[in-house]
């Protein structure tokens, strides 16, 4: 007999960059570092196209480390039993946090009005979650994890 979840959340990062779009990107990136260098050399200037030659190489590295930590998934699943925060991957999941429903607490870290952090709390360790959310969305996203955790805790008492 499984438990009934009440909350099922998947929380993935934001991407604003398609792949063509990243293509498009280093494709302007690149014409423009050529015609700067066509320049600089002209001017007699030879070591600056090493220089943007490793500005273009910067970009796409980090556009690379960004897409991959784009497909980093962290899922929030709240049963009657238990609370569990699961790390997935393309190639792994692990599990980040687990704890008994009835006595986690969730603590919502506000400044100025807007949701800047969100944790789960038991016993003296915590842990964040929802940290790829924009603090409206975390702010929505807390409201939904303490009423799946209420309810939870109300089907087993």
């Amino acid at each position: 007999m499984s438990d009934p979840i009440y909350m099922d959340a998947e929380i993935r990062p934001n991407r604003s960059l398609s792949e063509r779009g990243f293509i498009v990107l280093i494709a302007v990136v690149t014409a423009a570092n050529c015609a700067s260098a066509a320049v600089f050399v002209a001017m007699g200037a030879t070591f600056v196209p090493i220089f943007l030659g490793a500005d273009l190489l910067a970009v796409i590295v980090a556009f690379l480390v960004s897409f991959h930590a784009a497909q980093r998934v962290e899922r929030v699943r709240v049963t009657s039993r238990d609370v569990r925060v699961v790390q997935e991957t393309s190639k792994a999941s692990r599990v980040l946090w687990e704890s008994p429903t009835a006595f986690t607490r969730v603590q919502v870290e506000r400044d100025d009005g807007r949701t800047v952090g969100l944790k789960l709390a038991l016993s003296g360790k915590e842990v964040a979650v929802a940290v790829a959310l924009s603090p409206r969305e975390r702010a929505e996203f807390a409201t939904a994890l303490e009423r799946a955790i209420w309810q939870a805790k109300r089907e087993r008492g």
